[in-house]
């Protein structure tokens, strides 16, 4: 049970609090917010979060939502502060457990973390717990009030590669400590996956940027366009004085789809795509020019959060008919029923049981078309998912101007193939202790999905702050 919370608070009947009013989440309406690429989501006014934080029971320890949730936030108390109106103090408790806490309130699935183990949920609505946490966040943002503590100077060098999730989770647990630290990113900006795969609809470019500014005001420095294993490798930087290094680059290898025609223009992996669609310009890589326009008719291949990322993003360019193709059913679909939904509110169209065979070009060697089978599910594989089956003679066209491979995401092994004995599986992800983070060269962790393979923004932030940990008692024992 929540120590904040004063006995006489909780005594009060439980029953009657699930019961009060349920403030939903508020959306722009589907034909206004499919114009532009600003966020989807209506922030809440603070008397709504007071109301929709008053509906938590505060269950006894351990509390179901703090189980779900992978960094453990304090989400009773949070809530009680919420209710009572302290928002304030309900920022620093999420910032005490999450060094992302306005990012991953907005970009988790809480339907499958904290929001979907809350006990409400078996009788109605649960409550809003990650709506709620972003709310606190921007008041606090608003205020000027959110600022990263920083540990008496230890004179040790960390080196950090990769500025995504894990890294900047590992950055900001670590300065905490007293340590330098500097951050290597192979691309024109921090954020990794934050500002070059999520879409500002979802997470707008100012909110990952001002929690980057945050830690550059605490010193840490950012070195971009520097990518380690080509520029410069792991142990360049061990010579030039860092005592450790943390790893934390994420899978960012487009799976690809090896079929006739796939590299004909027109047919991008989606990693190009979002940058190129959703990025500003200041911040594109040199080889990716802002695409303007993809044409009428879009196809996204795939069924993960990515490809719903692809059917929005392409709606909001412009496109009137854009399909996505899945070669199962949409039970088996691993990407949010929530994005999903959206994506259909805002026009896009879905195909299942459909796996493409081979592009076609037309007379000027552009895309034109993709050519499909029908499929139909047979035993399971050894994802457990049932795997799909050709139906023989069931050939048929899509047209298409533009078509978008989210079939998800492979590591990149320029790490592994360039750093003496350190140890590598699976084309490329790092093998590390999963307690401590340390990989088999000594003075060398990693973290997120680099080790994990494709996983949650927060799984790999919390990668970042355990590494943390554990470089603090290396360094020490140094």
């Amino acid at each position: 049970m929540p120590q904040s919370i004063p006995s006489e608070f909780l005594a009060i009947d439980r029953k009657a609090r699930a019961l009060s009013p349920c403030d939903q989440i508020s959306l722009r309406p589907a034909e206004e917010r499919v114009r532009d690429f600003n966020e989807v989501i209506i922030p809440m006014g603070a008397e709504c979060a007071q109301i929709a934080a008053s509906r938590c029971i505060h269950c006894p320890d351990p509390a179901g939502c703090v189980v779900a949730c992978p960094t453990h936030n304090d989400i009773p108390s949070a809530m009680w502060l919420i209710e009572q109106g302290d928002f304030l103090a309900a920022a620093n408790l999420y910032q005490e457990t999450s060094s992302l806490p306005e990012v991953c309130s907005r970009v988790c699935p809480h339907e499958a973390l904290c929001q979907g183990a809350c006990v409400l949920v078996k009788s109605g609505d649960p409550v809003l717990t990650g709506y709620l946490e972003s709310f606190v966040m921007d008041f606090a943002r608003e205020m000027g009030l959110i600022s990263i503590p920083v540990g008496e100077p230890t004179g040790k060098r960390v080196a950090i590669v990769g500025a995504g999730p894990a890294g900047l989770g590992c950055a900001e647990q670590l300065v905490r400590k007293g340590h330098q630290v500097t951050v290597f990113e192979s691309k024109p900006e921090a954020g990794g996956l934050l500002v070059y795969g999520i879409p500002n609809f979802k997470l707008t470019k100012d909110v990952v940027i001002n929690r980057i500014r945050d830690l550059q005001k605490v010193g840490v420095e950012f070195v971009f366009n520097t990518y380690i294993g080509k520029d410069k490798t792991i142990d360049q930087l061990l010579a030039e004085g860092y005592e450790a290094v943390f790893v934390g680059v994420g899978t960012q290898v487009d799976a690809p789809l090896k079929v006739e025609g796939s590299r004909l223009p027109g047919v991008f992996p989606a990693t190009e795509f979002l940058i190129r669609t959703n990025v500003l310009e200041h911040y594109l890589p040199q080889d990716m020019p802002h695409m303007e326009k993809v044409g009428n008719k879009v196809v996204v291949i795939g069924g993960g959060d990515t490809a719903s990322d692809a059917l929005r993003s392409a709606l909001r360019l412009g496109a009137k008919e854009v399909t996505c193709l899945y070669r199962r059913t949409e039970r088996e679909m691993p990407g949010g029923k929530k994005d999903r939904q959206m994506a259909r509110e805002e026009g896009a169209r879905y195909q299942f049981l459909t796996q493409p065979i081979r592009f076609l070009a037309n007379d000027d060697g552009q895309l034109a078309a993709v050519e499909c089978l029908r499929m139909e599910l047979g035993e399971p594989d050894e994802s457990g998912r049932r795997r799909p089956v050709p139906v023989e003679g069931s050939n048929f066209i899509v047209e298409c101007d533009t078509v978008v491979l989210a079939l998800g995401y492979w590591p990149d092994p320029v790490i592994g193939d360039t750093t003496p004995e350190l140890e590598t599986h699976n084309w490329g992800l790092i093998v590390t202790n999963p307690e401590t983070g340390a990989t088999t060269r000594p003075g060398v962790f990693a973290g997120g999905d680099a080790v994990t393979g494709p996983d949650l923004v927060v799984t790999a932030m919390y990668a970042g702050r355990k590494a943390a940990a554990s470089i603090d008692e290396y360094l020490k024992s140094k």
